[in-house]
């Protein structure tokens, strides 16, 4: 291990609690974690439909309310808020799916604390109300809604009715984000001490308007035992490098950037990212047609010419330059695969993207093999149409996006870098970061090479695979976020000192 990559291992720490992305089965072992604790499940129940009711009324105007009960907890959280809110003075109307002889446990003894008339769910409960309350299903839905629940659904979405959901939008599936079949567009979705992945994952995050996690007593320590692997991608799942006073150049890392002369800007657009990101020093390995354009655009860094598989490798012999991306600009084919190959023997850090990735659609399997066989980090960094042809079949199309990033991770052996508004960085060993920070102005040519430098940059300094790709990620997101719209690709490496100094 390089003395880059120790220093790397001591600051990694355990994420904090606080960033934990709970599953659905991960939510219910917190609920049956607290309850063994000795808080009462019926006080959890309370406790939600007390959240629910106080920011309904922190969000709208007293006015009538229609509350969209369902046969389960969700339902029972739905009974407390209504409860609750006629207490204060709101006129409650309550549609129940079922009746209320079929409820069980904490949901059957909150209905008995409702005083008020309890209808039979109807679209006709939603004339003449603006505001619903959705509390007919939550995060652990498994079959697309139908009946009546789906025509109620239907409605509120034709009137464009203020709705707010508890738990998810009922329809969004809580472990993908993707809808079942219908679910509404709320403006406000109130969940329980800990986000989960349709919080985060489109569409089920654009359908869940503005997001509010309620405390209602689970205590923190009940996720040591659940040790959940999925987090929301922040400051504080990963720790940037901090040069000391004693580094030099070379000990802030020395990336490769393999760029080709017809498309050079991906590649020099990627150098710019890396060294923004604090690489002390950067090698273009290029052409020799292209030569004089490399080294006229960036006066810091190195060019030397590689149109061979031994060029390629005499850049490489240099033990110092630990960090290697191929890929941006380069053309797919056997030439691009074979220079792959080559670096991925050299045992250095790598990031694969682009044109690297579709040079292995037809064998993806030789990829993999060659990542298996090599101890440094690799990050790839697929969007969605090169992550469905290098990742084919059914185990890398079924579950939604953030089961598909843990497939491709596991069965490649890199970590992946899913890329798109709601990216998702999967490692082999099963965690996963979501990012929620990348704004729509993102999507602009260039921007995914500059990520995959940037990460590059933070690879070569010695952090691990998926904390640089975590990192790298959020990095990206927040220096689109913070130059605003009208941004371009050549932006983003001016903006990440900014980002960098906030930190």
């Amino acid at each position: 291990m390089t003395r880059l990559r120790q220093k790397a291992q001591r600051r990694m720490t355990a994420a904090p609690n606080v960033h934990a992305v709970l599953s659905v089965a991960e939510m219910y072992a917190a609920d049956k974690a607290a309850a063994a604790a000795g808080v009462p499940s019926l006080d959890l129940m309370e406790a939600a439909g007390l959240a629910v009711a106080r920011l309904v009324q922190t969000r709208f105007m007293p006015q009538p309310v229609t509350i969209l009960c369902g046969p389960g907890n969700n339902g029972g959280d739905g009974f407390v808020a209504a409860r609750l809110l006629a207490e204060a003075g709101w006129p409650v109307r309550l549609g129940l799916l079922g009746s209320v002889a079929e409820l069980k446990g904490d949901a059957a003894a909150s209905a008995a604390r409702w005083r008020g008339t309890v209808h039979a769910l109807s679209v006709d409960l939603l004339d003449g109300q603006p505001l619903v309350i959705d509390a007919l299903f939550g995060a652990g839905l498994s079959r697309p809604l139908d009946g009546v629940a789906r025509a109620v659904i239907e409605r509120i979405t034709a009137d464009q009715l203020s709705c707010v959901a508890i738990d998810v939008p009922s329809g969004v599936q809580g472990d993908s984000g993707l809808v079942l079949g219908v679910a509404p567009r709320c403006a406000l979705t109130v969940t329980f001490f800990r986000l989960k992945p349709a919080h985060l994952l489109f569409p089920g995050r654009d359908l869940c308007g503005e997001v509010s996690i309620a405390d209602i007593g689970i205590p923190d320590g009940v996720l040591t035992a659940i040790a959940p692997k999925t987090l929301r991608n922040r400051p504080g799942v990963w720790t940037l490098p901090a040069p000391h006073w004693k580094d030099h150049k070379y000990v802030r890392g020395h990336g490769v950037v393999v760029g080709s002369a017809l498309m050079s800007g991906a590649a020099r657009l990627a150098a710019r990212g890396a060294r923004r990101a604090g690489a002390g020093l950067l090698t273009f390995a290029v052409p020799q047609a292209a030569f004089q354009l490399y080294a006229a655009d960036a006066a810091g860094a190195f060019v030397h010419a590689v149109d061979t598989l031994e060029d390629l490798d005499t850049v490489l012999a240099d033990k110092r330059r630990n960090g290697v991306l191929i890929g941006p600009g380069a053309a797919p084919g056997p030439d691009t695969a074979m220079r792959v190959l080559k670096v991925l023997a050299a045992n250095r850090a790598v990031v694969l993207d682009a044109g690297a990735l579709a040079s292995f659609e037809d064998d993806p399997q030789q990829l993999f093999t060659a990542i298996r066989r090599q101890s440094a980090p690799v990050v790839m960094t697929p969007h969605d149409g090169e992550f469905a042809r290098l990742f084919k079949g059914a185990g890398f199309a079924e579950g939604g996006k953030l089961a598909r990033a843990r497939a491709a991770a596991t069965a490649s052996g890199a970590v992946v870098v899913f890329k798109g508004p709601d990216s998702v960085v999967a490692a082999p060993d099963g965690r996963a970061a979501i990012a929620d920070n990348a704004p729509p102005w993102l999507a602009t040519g260039g921007s995914g090479d500059v990520l995959a430098g940037i990460i590059l940059g933070l690879l070569v300094q010695g952090m691990l695979g998926w904390e640089a790709a975590c990192a790298g990620v959020w990095l990206h997101g927040a220096a689109a976020s913070r130059f605003g719209r009208g941004l371009i690709a050549e932006d983003l490496p001016e903006e990440l000192p900014k980002v960098l100094k906030s930190l």
